[in-house]
């Protein structure tokens, strides 16, 4: 499962800001998430308690806001949300799309404790 890894990379990326501010705690971690990110938020969420354990983070909740996939239309330049495997135009129906959003996952913000 490629999600545990990815949460020791998250946990990696958030001791070192905890340790630049003197933290000795960390109570949340606020992701964002893209549909065509790769990973799989139920299976990101159970290998989180398991990755968190000793860590700074070992009480941390994980908070994941799910984003939209967002495409602009090379036809009519229209920007709009898509769905998974049908990334056409909302305006005109062009097939002819570039992906704008919806393959990110993105850190958003830490909620340190001193």
């Amino acid at each position: 499962m490629h999600e545990l890894s990815v949460c020791q990379s998250i946990l990696s990326q958030v001791e070192t800001v905890a340790e630049e501010n003197s933290a000795t705690t960390v109570s949340l971690i606020h992701l964002q998430i893209g549909p065509l990110s790769g990973v799989e938020v139920p299976l990101l969420k159970n290998a989180w308690t398991i990755a968190r354990a000793d860590t700074l983070a070992s009480e941390a909740e994980l908070e994941i806001e799910e984003m939209p996939i967002t495409i602009r239309c090379s036809q009519c330049g229209q920007v709009s949300r898509a769905k998974v495997n049908r990334m056409i135009c909302g305006q005109c129906g062009e097939w002819r799309t570039q992906l704008i959003s919806g393959d990110e996952m993105l850190l958003r913000s830490i909620e340190l404790e001193k």
